[in-house]
Formats: C-alpha cells, sequence, structure tokens
C-alpha cells in the first residue's frame, strides 16, 4: 500500500507529530510503503520485547508513567480507535465522532493481570485486521474527511497516525523500558 503523505488539512495538528514519526520510519526503511511499514511493525514489536522477561510488563521507567504491559495495551486501544474512525470516514460516515481518554482507559484495561505474550498476540490480531481494512480502500475512501476530536480527518492520515504511534511507543519501549 502505497498510501501517499496526507496534508495537514487531513488531520488535527497534533497528528503531525506521528504523521512524522512515520516519514521518519518510511526513510529509515529505504521505502514509501506504509502498508509494509504498518504490516512490519507487530514483528518488530515482539522482536524489541523478545529479551524482556515475563515480568517486565509491570516494569514503568518512572513513577506515574504507564507500566510496559499498560503502555502496550494503549497502543492497541489507540489502533482500535484510529481504525474505526478511519472504516466510519472511508464509508462516508459524516458523523463527527468524539474523542476518546487514553488516560482513564488504561487503568480499566486490566493489563497488570496479563501476560505480555497475551498482550503481543492482541496487538497482533488488531493490526491485522486494520491491515485488512485498509487494504479494502479506493482513492475515493482515501480521499474523503471527516470529523473526529473536533478535527478534519481522512483514513488517510489516519493509517499514517497509526504507523507513527507505534512507532513512538516502539521508541519508548527501546529507550525506556529496555534500557536497565
Amino acid at each position: 500500500m502505497h498510501i501517499t503523505r496526507p496534508s495537514p488539512s487531513e488531520h488535527a495538528p497534533f497528528a503531525a507529530a506521528y504523521i512524522d514519526a512515520t516519514a521518519r520510519a518510511l526513510e529509515a526503511a529505504g521505502s514509501d510503503d506504509l502498508g509494509a511499514l504498518l504490516a512490519g511493525q507487530p514483528a518488530a514489536l515482539r522482536a524489541l520485547l523478545a529479551p524482556a522477561g515475563p515480568d517486565r510488563g509491570a516494569y514503568a521507567y518512572a513513577p506515574g508513567k504507564w507500566t510496559l504491559a499498560e503502555s502496550l495495551v494503549h497502543v492497541a486501544d489507540t489502533e482500535r480507535v484510529f481504525s474505526y474512525r478511519a472504516m466510519r470516514v472511508a464509508r462516508g460516515d459524516v458523523t463527527p465522532l468524539p474523542g476518546f481518554d487514553h488516560d482513564a482507559w488504561v487503568p480499566e484495561s486490566r493489563s497488570a493481570n496479563r501476560a505480555l505474550s497475551d498482550i503481543l498476540t492482541e496487538f497482533d490480531a488488531t493490526r491485522a485486521a486494520t491491515l485488512a481494512l485498509l487494504r479494502s480502500l479506493d482513492d475515493t475512501a482515501w480521499g474523503r474527511i471527516g470529523v473526529a476530536s473536533g478535527h478534519p480527518i481522512s483514513p488517510r492520515a489516519l493509517a499514517w497516525m497509526m504507523a507513527g504511534h507505534c512507532a513512538h511507543h516502539l521508541a519508548l519501549i527501546r529507550d525506556r523500558y529496555l534500557t536497565d
């Protein structure tokens, strides 16, 4: 899937950080294939976490920060929201979509009671469903504009945001959760 970078008119200003992260990840891969980047991220996450012991999920790199398990569930939850938004907009639904409070969701995820392997399996399934949806979209669907969290949004921007959000968390995991 060669999905062109979204224009700033297709997303909220805060989304630029994730879109830029996607651009950096594509550049590092020497590719412009967003689909390949999205398809490869679950394996990259598994490879990064392979040396981590089973109790590493309870680790938080600083007081008040999410544990590794909470961070991973957050990535899956956010992807579900972005994918749902992409589907709604791609299908021509013009109903404004509400925001979500990821900080309120994390305690409710019960991630402390879950094995990292289970959370990774959940992310694999979430990403597989996302890819199936994105592969089904045509040029008309990619270009549609809806509203989410009070800002314009396109399926193209959401696809780039999903890849960038995951890339952001891969970097956080590498730099903060697996450093000691």
